[in-house]
């Protein structure tokens, strides 16, 4: 179990729901929040950057992190891996910072074991119908792909109870304002401010 003085949020959510946009913009806009960084073996997209999108490391490289204890989780999806680094969310929380980690459903689970007060939130679309359009409109993926993470959205959104929060992105700015509620309630918890009420409360 982690020690920690920071919070941990967890956002999990399907592919294509909208959870990296809605993640980085919560990181822009909300001070004291950090990204926290995946390692992946996957090849980097158009685009991504290594040490800002994903830590892109190859499969050998990833194999020893397991080895020796260096992710907080770990998960294979779509034939690649994916890991959050142990050393980084330790330093990070040490410092009183908030971290907010953009994972599926499996790795979640493996931070909320690790993590027991970690805030957990699911991210789900309006509808299945919704979620295929979004898809297929990023025009980014073939089409036997797109089944594969539809079939997969269905086993991830089976996961919701584990969750502490359920937004629904029907709307970017609307799931923004939720997901930052969130966060900003979060940070007001007597365990975070009891402190501070007792050091007022000895000046009565």
């Amino acid at each position: 179990m982690i020690s920690h003085s920071g919070n941990v949020f967890v956002l999990s959510a399907p592919s294509g729901t909208g959870k990296s946009t809605l993640a980085k913009r919560l990181v822009q806009e909300v001070s004291d929040l950090d990204f926290s960084i995946s390692f992946t073996t996957r090849a980097p997209r158009a685009g991504e950057v290594d040490g800002k999108d994903y830590f892109f490391v190859d499969n050998p490289t990833f194999d020893r992190m397991i080895e020796t204890g260096g992710l907080v989780e770990w998960v294979e999806v779509y034939g690649h891996k994916y890991g959050t680094g142990k050393d980084w969310v330790m330093s990070h929380l040490a410092t009183g910072r908030d971290i907010l980690l953009d994972i599926e459903t499996q790795g979640a689970k493996n931070v909320h074991a690790a993590i027991p007060d970690a805030v957990m939130i699911f991210l789900i679309p309006p509808s299945a119908e919704e979620l295929s359009n979004r898809l297929r409109k990023r025009g980014r993926d073939p089409e036997a792909e797109i089944k594969v993470r539809l079939d997969y959205a269905r086993h991830e959104l089976c996961q919701f109870p584990a969750y502490d929060y359920l937004v629904v992105n029907d709307t970017l700015d609307r799931a923004y304002r939720d997901l930052e509620s969130i966060v900003l309630a979060t940070r007001l918890r007597r365990e975070r401010m009891g402190r501070q009420a007792e050091q007022i409360l000895q000046g009565f």
